[in-house]
C-alpha cells in the first residue's frame, strides 16, 4: 500500500506539471525532482532491470530551465535504452556547475540488439527549441551516440 500511494503521488505530480501553464521557467532542481518521480514510476515497472545513477551538484539547482525539460529525455532513455534490453540498463543523470553555467548530462546504456523502433526525434527537437527560446545562444544542447551509450548534454546560464 505504501508503494502504491507513492506511485499515485508521483503520477499526480507528473499530471500537475504537464497540465500547468508551461510559459514560466522553473528551477533545474524542480526539474530534477520531477525526473526522479518519473523514474521512480519506471523503477516499479522495470524493477532491477532499471538502474539509475544521480550525481547532483546543489550549485546547479537554481539554474532556470523550461518546464518539462528533463522528463522527456529520461523517458527517451527508458524507451530506447532500457526497455529493449533483456538485462535492462543504466541511466545516469548528472548536474554540475562549470564556468558559471549549469551542465546537465543524461546518458543511457544501449541494448546489445536494438529492439525499439527509432524515434522521430520530436522530444529532442522540442527540448532544443524550448532551450533556444529561453536562453538563445547562451544555452547549448548536444546529443551523442557512442558505442555503449547515448548522451544528451545541456548547458544553461546560472
Amino acid at each position: 500500500p505504501a508503494r502504491t500511494e507513492g506511485l499515485l503521488e508521483d503520477l499526480a505530480e507528473l499530471f500537475r506539471v504537464a497540465l500547468a501553464d508551461n510559459a514560466q521557467a522553473v528551477t533545474l532542481g524542480a526539474e530534477v525532482e520531477l525526473a526522479q518521480r518519473y523514474l521512480a514510476i519506471e523503477q516499479i515497472r522495470f524493477g532491477e532491470r532499471l538502474r539509475v545513477s544521480w550525481e547532483l551538484d546543489p550549485g546547479a539547482s537554481m539554474a532556470r530551465v523550461p518546464p518539462l525539460l528533463l522528463q522527456p529525455l529520461v523517458e527517451n532513455a527508458v524507451r530506447h535504452g532500457i526497455e529493449p534490453a533483456d538485462d535492462g540498463g543504466t541511466i545516469r543523470v548528472r548536474t554540475r556547475v562549470k564556468l558559471g553555467r549549469a551542465l546537465i548530462a543524461i546518458s543511457n546504456s544501449l541494448p546489445a540488439q536494438p529492439g525499439s523502433q527509432p524515434g522521430n526525434g520530436i522530444a529532442l527537437r522540442n527540448v532544443r527549441e524550448r532551450l533556444r527560446l529561453m536562453h538563445d545562444v547562451a544555452g547549448q544542447f548536444e546529443t551523442r551516440l557512442e558505442a555503449d551509450a547515448y548522451r544528451v548534454q545541456i548547458m544553461v546560464p546560472l
